[in-house]
């Protein structure tokens, strides 16, 4: 335990070293010294999630992506996503698409509502998305993926950056070339989730290619490394590892939003935060739900929320009935109740 509690302290004091003049910028924007990014992912990264997520630590933020065609229809889901606060910031707006002028004029609509830069997604798996030549679909076509980030540099003066996958499948593992080309066009921070399109989210991430991008002596902008980061010690381990100058985290920060600041914890000192109480988790999930019934309304912010609750309570012993009513009730007021309740009976468990 002591071995390997030195070899921790051992790693972070010579990462810190490393970095100790190296501030992690995005065209003006500061992030520190190793930045912790939360990942965009629809139907997950709205405001209400966004928001209990910078309270514990997120030190960048992108919206759910959102379609660069949808944006020009003036379609209702589409212009809601553009909707962010100040408390936010730095926040991004990630947007996506396969036709250089309807990524023109939504990245003009995109420069209006004032983000702290714009995001392109050429890497959502998803098959709607795929299909219409757009997100991970992209990466079968370098050049139209150049075309189409160069139409977005070209069309805003905020910074641009790209959230991208290593390639379309293993044999076509193409990140090296991309990186390349699309810093040439302009982009200012790269953001690679360590898995081909065809691997979706199954099987490891592999990084070693993430680490060979930011090797790569040509490569100046920021590079940031996505996928299977799931706890302190795997993130201590990967930035010592690989290299990145920051970490995104996606399926992880679902229910768990406590895991920023476990990770900047344990890089500070090498010790484990005690984890999140019975308390905390109501607490947060409480917060939550308010931010989603504020921002939608208290039908769409009940419902929506439905999806959080199996994951802000992972783990408890017997919970299968509490869960059915949580994503049965339909009245806030009922839910809160019942969260109170949870915290009750399971603080009492603790207890005993």
């Amino acid at each position: 335990m002591i071995g390997d509690r030195n070899e921790r302290l051992s790693g972070i004091c010579v990462f810190l070293l490393r970095k100790l003049t190296d501030l992690i910028k995005i065209g003006n924007i500061e992030l520190g010294e190793f930045p912790l990014l939360l990942a965009p992912m629809e139907d997950v990264s709205d405001p209400p999630f966004r928001a209990v997520c910078k309270d514990n630590g997120a030190d960048l933020m992108f919206t759910e992506f959102i379609s660069s065609e949808g944006l020009i229809r003036d379609a209702i889901k589409s212009r809601k996503k553009l909707e962010i606060f100040e408390y936010e910031r730095p926040i991004g707006i990630q947007i996506f698409g396969g036709d250089e002028e309807a990524m023109k004029l939504a990245t003009q609509i995109v420069d209006a509502t004032n983000p702290d830069l714009v995001d392109i997604n050429f890497g959502c798996p998803v098959k709607k998305v795929v299909c219409k030549g757009a997100g991970a679909g992209v990466l079968k076509d370098v050049p139209l993926m150049v075309r189409l980030t160069e139409a977005v540099v070209k069309a805003t003066h905020l910074p641009v950056t790209v959230k991208t996958r290593l390639g379309w499948d293993d044999n076509t593992k193409n990140i090296l070339e991309v990186a390349e080309r699309l810093q040439d066009v302009g982009i200012q921070a790269l953001s690679v989730h360590g898995r081909t399109r065809t691997q979706m989210y199954k099987g490891e991430a592999d990084w070693n290619l993430i680490a060979k991008v930011k090797e790569n002596p040509r490569i100046q902008i920021p590079i940031f490394g996505n996928g299977d980061i799931d706890s302190p010690q795997k993130a201590l381990e990967y930035r010592n590892r690989f290299g990145v100058d920051g970490i995104m985290i996606g399926r992880a920060a679902i229910g768990y939003p406590w895991i920023f600041n476990e990770i900047k914890h344990f890089f500070k000192t090498g010790e484990e935060l005690d984890p999140p109480t019975i308390s905390d988790r109501v607490a947060v999930c409480k917060k939550h739900l308010s931010r989603s019934i504020e921002w939608k309304n208290d039908v769409v912010g009940v419902l929506e929320m439905r999806r959080h609750y199996t994951h802000y309570f992972k783990g408890l012993p017997n919970f299968k009935e509490y869960r059915m009513k949580l994503v049965t009730l339909d009245d806030f007021n009922e839910i809160f109740g019942l969260l109170d309740e949870i915290e009750e009976q399971y603080s009492e468990l603790v207890k005993v």
